[in-house]
């Protein structure tokens, strides 16, 4: 683990957490009101070191798995690709089987879905570029 690793780690887990107070606290706060799966605001709170836990974890194991991969070709396409198959791997599998075991409203997974991919090719792209050859 050097420099560039944690750099890379702490960048990715402030933009993961960014984002996921942006898509599931923001834009998809009312639709989990909605469903009534939710724990209240208020009781969240005390749970939230879990979450930092979580998006330390998911940072980490995301920088060092494209560290592994990459290739010596663009970033960018790199980066995008990278964000793109963590998706197919975790996010949009995970939240069709919410959806098959969970109460959820279809139109609420497919933002689930759609955000979450959106998230996914950021931070992919994000990790391509901290980790860009100078050169390219």
């Amino acid at each position: 683990m050097n420099a560039k690793f944690l750099i890379a780690s702490l960048v990715i887990f402030i933009l993961w957490m960014l984002a996921g107070f942006t898509v599931h606290g923001q834009l998809l706060a009312n639709d989990y009101l909605a469903t009534g799966l939710m724990r209240p605001v208020e009781e969240q709170a005390q749970y939230f070191v879990w979450m930092i836990i979580a998006h330390l974890l998911m940072a980490v194991a995301f920088v060092w798995i494209y560290t592994r991969g990459r290739e010596a070709k663009p970033w960018l396409g790199q980066g995008l690709r990278y964000g793109f198959a963590v998706a197919l791997l975790a996010c949009i599998p995970i939240y069709l089987i919410y959806y098959c075991v969970q109460p959820l409203p279809g139109m609420l997974v497919v933002k689930q879905i759609v955000f979450d991919t959106i998230v996914l090719l950021i931070l992919g792209t994000a990790v391509a570029f901290l980790y860009r050859d100078r050169a390219g």
